[in-house]
């Protein structure tokens, strides 16, 4: 399996993996995937984790030839997962590749007459993938995410940050929904990269119950933290799918990317996803793409007390 970037994306497969390893035992998975997130595949006996860098499709043949697959599975549908499965074909290992729906995002991005017709989940397509390649997966029923119960959250996380500045709520009100989040009484841990770490202390030698955990553990520690959280609190980033992947439940905040590209974290309740339904939206597939109106309005138009709302509600 290939998904050499990016991390939200190889996260994204690690529940289709896991699922899909325990049906079929006696099979042995490959994942080739960045060597920051294999902890978040631990736990699969029957998978080999194979770290890769950023190297050329000959690099990477070489790299991964000497482990003998029988098959080629290209979860990520790039010019360099292509030459690695050519390569791999020309030496008599066959494959497929993932769909990536390419005419339906133009639909979804399109400035007028949008079809939001919601495209095929990403994990849905990387399933897909196997089950083309793996003779006894086609047998089993697709995979569905199972229900979590509801509870009321006493356990909070907030990853308030993203790539990409469409897909990040305000600074100032994300603090304001901090600041409610810890009158209510609730534990509230901040999630974030070594960049963010002076503003996530701010906030939390600012206000009670709020702890950063910014910067301060291994990528296996954090992944610990968010699996006791009751529910997280996090932009269309990473951080969505990690706690997807630890079946904890997610209230998203959507900006210039949108539910319906097929990047939603796997088993989450649409309902948890709070957006603003605006004729320019989605404007972009990742949230590079600077705001037409240079005001955000996506972003800025939510509440806090919106989103604390969502948070809040068991």
């Amino acid at each position: 399996m290939l998904r050499l970037s990016a991390l939200g994306d190889v996260a994204i497969l690690e529940p289709v993996v896991r699922q899909r390893a325990a049906q079929c035992p006696d099979a042995e998975f490959l994942l080739a995937a960045p060597p920051m997130l294999q902890p978040l595949f631990e736990g699969i006996p029957n998978l080999t984790y194979i770290p890769t860098k950023k190297n050329s499709s000959w690099q990477l043949f070489k790299q991964l030839r000497k482990y003998r697959p029988s098959a080629v599975a290209d979860m990520h549908g790039v010019w360099r997962s292509w030459g690695v499965r050519a390569l791999f074909l020309l030496s008599g290992v066959g494959g497929c590749g993932i769909r990536k729906e390419r005419s339906k995002r133009k639909k979804l991005l399109r400035e007028t007459d949008k079809d939001l017709t919601p495209l095929t989940p990403s994990w849905r397509r990387y399933d897909r993938v196997l089950q083309r390649v793996i003779p006894e997966l086609r047998r089993q029923p697709e995979l569905s995410p199972s229900s979590r119960p509801a509870v009321s959250p006493s356990m909070i996380g907030v990853a308030p940050f993203a790539q990409h500045k469409g897909k990040i709520y305000p600074q100032d009100k994300m603090e304001r929904v901090v600041e409610l989040l810890s009158q209510r009484g609730a534990q509230v841990l901040l999630f974030g990269g070594k960049g963010e770490r002076s503003i996530l202390e701010a906030w939390s030698q600012k206000y009670p119950n709020v702890e950063s955990v910014a910067g301060r553990y291994s990528f296996e520690e954090e992944l610990e933290r968010i699996s006791q959280l009751d529910v997280m609190l996090s932009m269309d980033s990473a951080n969505m799918h990690f706690a997807s992947c630890k079946g904890v439940r997610v209230v998203s905040v959507w900006g210039a990317t949108h539910p319906a590209a097929g990047f939603y974290g796997y088993g989450q309740n649409l309902d948890d996803a709070v957006q603003q339904d605006l004729p320019c939206r989605p404007c972009s597939m990742f949230g590079k793409k600077p705001c037409r109106y240079g005001d955000y309005r996506c972003l800025n138009g939510i509440s806090p007390e919106r989103i604390v709302e969502r948070v809040l509600e068991p």
